[in-house]
């Protein structure tokens, strides 16, 4: 029985990389597909993808500018690779500015920090994303004119000590925050004796750290305020009678694109066709019909309601966490378990097969530190992105999610399994030496049956990081389960009741594979009745 186990399991992660390599493949031929009909170039700052198709980047998670919601109402767009759709008054512009090139209209639903370098590497033709036209961001990329202005606001708990604030000195001695790379976290600086705090991702980790008293406040702009303390009974907009010193572009907001593009000027064109009442006429009703709730309702009703209202989305964010590092996790093993054995090949005779030897331990050592030596979210910035921007390839951002996953996962597994290797009785080497077997055969009949048996609970530890680490890969548009939820969060304004919803559903996940490989453990133990102090005569 535990022979036919073992052989069961061989088997299938023999089969799996071939059936995944087959759909991986078909995933990047559709995506490559879209991208024939390009007329420009990488370097020309152009997207590479369909010319009849207009790429919108933008988080679908700031209201009333953009959010994610579960159908098409009130005009919203499908998100490209997803279930869900996208709505606001930037989606709104985009469907203008679409509808006059004459294209189709796609979100692509990314990280604040991705959306750069996705217009750089031509993942997408413009942002449109509430970005204004800061002097740092027109270094890399170009800006069109203006298609909305704001001011600047605070957002604090209603009945706090700031509430009634009139000038940004009020909030002198006050926790205060922003989004990162905003210019509204720059700002800051002008109130005197402000304790400045770290700057968040995203507006729902802001308001998350609002509501829990973390910080006093966060800078934002007028319709985000409004759209908070409409939706969140808990918080409320303070405006400034002296507020803070900015220039023009600094509270303006711009459409986004690559680096001397041709889109620039007809952007412009279609833009100066909307009235200025037009433009507050889209903002009046992007705020109206943002989602979220009034109703007073208890944390457990609240938790109820967003599973019912949100189920869907938590479901396909999960099966995407599930699948990506279920994937990544076996490619990652059979990756290390190949660099593991290549590395423990004893020394050879001859000087040529040495140096080769030493040259591709060499090379293998390097992997291995440099994928354990960095964070997996800055492998997915290089490798998604890079690769677009340095050879033009352009990858499906799911097949690029499991390629990341599987050699970060390869280059711990390798370790791994060379430990695991090493900790074998030399005699049991030097017994398959004598009896005529190579290094290969040695490995794959006497030591890696055991060893693979004692490195599956550090396997099974490396899954379950694995399922949590996938929550990086939103910054190259993977729509996993903590981007779902941020989503989700960010539309009912209920941030504590979301997260605790992710949260259990993380746990069931993590809970259900640790039971799965002890069974398997278990099952591979041997009988009941074995010690493994047990002496045979």
């Amino acid at each position: 029985m535990k022979k036919r186990l073992r052989t069961q399991i061989i088997a299938a992660l023999a089969v799996l990389p071939l059936l995944i390599g087959i759909l991986m493949n078909s995933a990047y031929t559709v995506t490559a597909a879209e991208g024939e009909a390009s007329a420009q170039t990488i370097n020309e700052g152009e997207s590479e993808q369909n010319d009849n198709v207009f790429r919108v980047g933008m988080e679908a998670g700031y209201p009333p500018f953009n959010w994610t919601q579960s159908d098409d109402s009130n005009g919203g767009v499908k998100i490209d690779g997803n279930e869900e759709y996208a709505g606001g008054y930037d989606v709104e512009i985009a469907k203008i500015i679409a509808k006059q090139l004459g294209k189709e209209l796609v979100i692509v639903k990314t990280e604040w920090d991705g959306l750069v370098p996705a217009l750089q590497s031509g993942k997408i033709d413009a942002i449109i994303a509430g970005m204004s036209p800061t002097k740092e961001r027109k270094e890399t990329i170009d800006f069109t004119d203006i298609y909305y202005k704001s001011d600047l606001i605070m957002v604090v708990l209603k009945g706090g000590k700031y509430e009634n604030a009139k000038s940004i000195q009020d909030f002198s001695g006050a926790k205060i925050t922003a989004q990162l790379n905003t210019f509204h976290y720059s700002v800051i600086d002008q109130i005197d004796g402000v304790l400045k705090q770290t700057a968040m991702d995203n507006f729902p980790a802001m308001r998350v750290a609002l509501q829990s008293g973390i910080i006093d406040g966060y800078v934002s702009e007028k319709p985000e305020g409004i759209s908070a303390s409409s939706k969140n009974k808990n918080f409320v907009m303070v405006t400034f009678e002296d507020g803070f010193v900015t220039d023009e572009e600094d509270t303006a907001i711009s459409v986004g694109v690559a680096k001397g593009s041709e889109l620039t000027g007809k952007i412009n064109e279609i833009l100066s066709g909307v009235s200025q009442e037009e433009r507050q006429q889209l903002m009046d009703e992007a705020i109206k019909n943002q989602p979220g709730s009034d109703a007073e309702q208890t944390s457990l009703s609240w938790v109820v309601s967003i599973i019912k209202d949100n189920g869907p989305m938590f479901i396909r964010g999960a099966g995407m966490t599930l699948l990506i590092s279920m994937v990544g996790t076996v490619l990652g093993f059979l990756l290390g378990l190949m660099v593991g054995v290549i590395k423990t090949i004893p020394i050879p005779l001859k000087k040529g097969k040495r140096i080769l030897q030493k040259v591709i331990n060499a090379m293998l050592s390097i992997y291995v530190e440099i994928f354990r030596g960095t964070p997996m979210i800055v492998q997915a910035m290089v490798i998604y992105y890079g690769s677009a921007l340095a050879f033009g390839i352009h990858m499906n951002p799911v097949g690029a999610a499991i390629f990341i996953v599987s050699i970060n996962t390869g280059a711990y597994m390798s370790e791994i399994i060379r430990g695991g290797i090493v900790s074998i009785d030399k005699g049991q080497f030097e017994a398959a030496q004598a009896i005529g077997m190579n290094h290969f055969q040695t490995m794959r009949n006497v030591v890696l049956p055991q060893v693979i048996r004692n490195i599956l609970p550090a396997t099974g530890n490396e899954f379950v990081i694995n399922i949590k680490d996938t929550s990086v890969l939103n910054v190259i548009a993977v729509t996993e389960l903590y981007f779902q939820t941020k989503s989700v969060a960010g539309n009912n304004f209920r941030y504590f009741e979301s997260f605790f919803v992710a949260c259990v559903i993380y746990f069931v996940m993590t809970f259900t594979v640790t039971r799965i490989l002890r069974y398997i453990e278990k099952r591979l133990d041997g009988p009941a009745n074995y010690s493994m102090n047990q002496i045979q005569v």
